[in-house]
């Protein structure tokens, strides 16, 4: 059977408008099974954002100079309705309500209109936001607003949920609620995650694998196990053994690209 995502030799570079060329990650192999939950770190500018979207198959950082992509086996040609995105943005559509964004998807799809209302009420609930289905993106706190967005992409069933730094723009309260949240959507619906983070805390707090990579250009540093028990909570996380010594192993990894 094959893996849910290979990452095959995959390396990326961009040119300037003077024709400068930058590498930006370089010769990255990674396989990822149904069902992980991995997360990327790494120093800034390390190319996290390059990869990731690079599985979405998102132009400029699709395709690779070299190296492919698979999804279960399947080279990758561009985007596809088997990976949902999630980006840092909302990118919610303003005009329309809670429910018409998250079915926005499955309406362009041609789903019929009952099946729409019955798979859109499901992750309304699942993210609890029930009352608030009909309200407008502006009626909507940032930490909502990124609810709806997860729950847009959830929608559509996709095999794989790719998510770039999807909590950076809420504050810190918010952001551990989602991510208690998020946890206690993978543990339900067991989606198969690739998730870009600067945040290491963050990362190990949802990770069933963290991928450490280098300063640019980016390659695997180090491929990491999390076995923290779940479910996870954050009251509990601080007073983890394996949380601090995986937190005090992956910063050390990430400050001596710096040295």
């Amino acid at each position: 059977m094959a893996a849910m995502i290979e990452i095959q030799g995959v390396s990326k570079s961009f040119s300037d408008i003077s024709q400068n060329v930058t590498a930006a990650v370089e010769d990255i192999s990674l396989t990822i099974q149904a069902g992980e939950f991995v997360c990327i770190v790494g120093p800034s500018g390390c190319g996290k954002t390059t990869l990731l979207h690079s599985v979405a198959g998102l132009k400029p950082y699709f395709p690779p100079e070299k190296g492919k992509i698979l999804i279960e086996g399947r080279q990758v040609k561009g985007p596809g309705a088997e990976r949902g995105v999630v980006f840092q943005e909302y990118a919610l559509l303003p005009w329309r309500n809670v429910r018409e964004n998250i079915e926005f998807g499955l309406k362009l799809r041609r789903v019929a209109p009952a099946e729409r209302a019955k798979r859109s009420e499901y992750y309304i609930q699942l993210i609890g936001l029930r009352e608030f289905r009909g309200k407008f993106p502006h009626q909507l706190s940032g930490g909502m607003k990124q609810r709806v967005a997860v729950a847009r992409a959830l929608v559509n069933n996709p095999k794989v949920l790719l998510m770039d730094e999807p909590f950076a723009a809420v504050d810190a309260q918010t952001r551990m609620t989602l991510q208690e949240e998020l946890n206690r959507i993978y543990e339900q619906e067991k989606n198969t995650i690739l998730f870009v983070t600067h945040s290491v805390e963050e990362a190990i707090f949802l990770a069933t694998r963290i991928i450490v990579l280098s300063s640019r250009p980016g390659r695997v540093l180090d491929d990491l196990p999390v076995r923290i028990p779940r479910p996870r909570r954050w009251v509990e996380m601080p007073r983890d053994p394996e949380f601090q010594r995986l937190l005090t192993y992956v910063l050390s990894l990430i400050r001596k690209q710096g040295d």
